[in-house]
């Protein structure tokens, strides 16, 4: 790398590092904004304070595991109903309140396993009350707008009067008709269709314009049922419910008398498979049964947090002490570069957003081991070329070039174990395998561009002639 080269990487790598630090620890460079709008008044945006997303052992909540009985839904198609059914869950816990739920499926031998992961929850029984119950799949066709009007002004006045007793401070009571009401849907009313006439919903590509669509198929009383129901509603629209919740509304051109339908739109891919999987799930409930609950304190997960945290920064302190204090100058360099890279992986942890825990914790922490290593195969390579006379340029373009192999092979193996760790692990390990694969790609970057930028940036200068300060 020419001089030009690596003045130019070595102002981009200071750029990244100012970047990414301020990102990490947001709070610091926020202040002194703050304190320099004050005097010059200046306007300046803060860095952004984006928050870790940590997991329940470290934020405490609730870990709950589910059996599914999967005993009435065909081999083919139980992988699908289960990624359905965690679609379902995942809706019903966001809109229960939980911010962050991490809602994975296992499978071990012929068993499916729904595991539940809700951090700073607090109500672990409505939670389970929630979850527990099948998803229940509905059709609903349109009102006329006059019914619709009426249920809207109904609705309205209801709320004029609930709102009245509360500034006057009277104590709220409710008919149950009056709660009925303030449910019920002003656009589409209850039809006899529901999920368990539906046999089964799939994608596939229209003919002509070759978008995906979803196709519906009913049972024979289903068919019946839908014949009946489009053929009054020609023109008007037919809405599918999941759990009260609308997922889609399709318009009938025309009366459906084979239980047979077609709902088309401008969908992706992606989302007409989401539909179908929603359907499916609606129309073929599971049954699951809780086999498992684990609740983890608030108070216990700081105190994990705390500590995990401890234990990370002084083991790279202590691995920065090393370096420095084995390999002199290039040892401090090394450290630079390694702090660029924890504040990188930090970023990334926010970035896409990484769920911590302390098994992800303790893989970040691994990968710092894995940098440092890198580190130190290039630095011995170096030695050796210095002690038999080679000048700095040459031993530092040799010492990068003879370690590669080994860093290479070391790094490639410890990722094969991360991907197959993520591929058959549950959460936890998953979770472990991620950050440790995220670190790994990070302390290459590093060790074999950041650190060899910061060594080519003292070539030919006096202070590389010294060998001792170096090696």
């Amino acid at each position: 790398m020419d001089k030009t080269k690596t003045k130019i990487s070595l102002a981009l790598i200071i750029v990244l590092a100012f970047f990414v630090l301020n990102f990490s620890f947001p709070q610091y460079i926020n202040r002194g904004i703050d304190w320099f709008n004050s005097k010059i008044n200046l306007g300046l945006p803060h860095f952004p304070d984006v928050p870790f997303k940590l997991g329940l052992d470290l934020k405490g909540g609730a870990h709950l595991v589910y059996q599914a009985d999967l005993s009435k839904i065909d081999a083919k198609e139980r992988a699908e109903t289960m990624q359905g059914l965690r679609d379902i869950i995942e809706r019903r816990v966001n809109i229960f309140g939980v911010t962050e739920p991490v809602i994975t499926v296992e499978q071990a031998q012929k068993a499916y396993r729904l595991v539940v992961d809700l951090p700073g929850v607090k109500d672990v029984s409505k939670a389970i009350e929630m979850i527990g119950k099948t998803p229940y799949l509905e059709f609903r066709e349109e009102r006329p707008k006059e019914e619709t009007s009426k249920i809207l002004s109904s609705q309205k006045a209801l709320e004029d009067k609930i709102a009245k007793e509360k500034e006057d401070s009277k104590n709220l009571s409710l008919s149950d008709s009056e709660r009925a009401l303030l449910s019920e849907d002003p656009y589409f009313k209850p039809t006899k269709l529901t999920g368990k006439y539906l046999k089964k919903a799939k994608v596939d590509f229209n003919q002509t314009s070759l978008e995906p669509e979803v196709l519906l198929e009913f049972n024979s009383e289903g068919a019946e049922i839908f014949k009946e129901i489009t053929s009054k509603n020609v023109g008007k629209r037919i809405a599918i419910y999941i759990d009260n919740n609308l997922i889609s509304a399709p318009v009938v051109r025309e009366a459906i008398t084979m239980g047979k339908a077609q709902i088309t739109g401008n969908f992706t891919l992606k989302e007409a498979k989401e539909l179908a999987r929603n359907l499916n799930a609606g129309a073929l409930p599971v049954p699951i049964s809780l086999i498992s609950q684990e609740t983890v304190g608030p108070t216990l997960g700081v105190i994990s947090l705390q500590k995990s945290l401890k234990a990370g920064i002084f083991g790279f302190l202590a691995v920065i002490l090393f370096m420095i204090a084995y390999y002199r100058l290039s040892g401090l360099l090394a450290s630079f570069s390694l702090i660029i890279y924890a504040a990188i992986l930090l970023s990334l942890f926010k970035l896409i957003p990484v769920t911590l825990t302390l098994a992800g914790i303790g893989g970040a922490i691994l990968s710092v081991g894995m940098a440092v290593d890198a580190n130190v195969l290039i630095f011995e390579r170096m030695k050796e070329e210095l002690k038999q006379g080679e000048n700095f340029e040459r031993a530092v373009a040799i010492g990068f070039s003879r370690a590669w192999s080994a860093i290479r092979d070391s790094n490639f193996t410890t990722l094969l174990v991360a991907l197959i760790m993520f591929s058959f692990g549950t959460s936890f390990v998953k979770g472990f395998a991620l950050t440790l694969s995220l670190g790994i790609f990070v302390s290459l970057f590093s060790a074999l561009f950041v650190t060899r930028v910061f060594l080519d940036s003292f070539r030919g200068k006096n202070i590389s002639r010294k060998t001792r300060i170096w090696v």
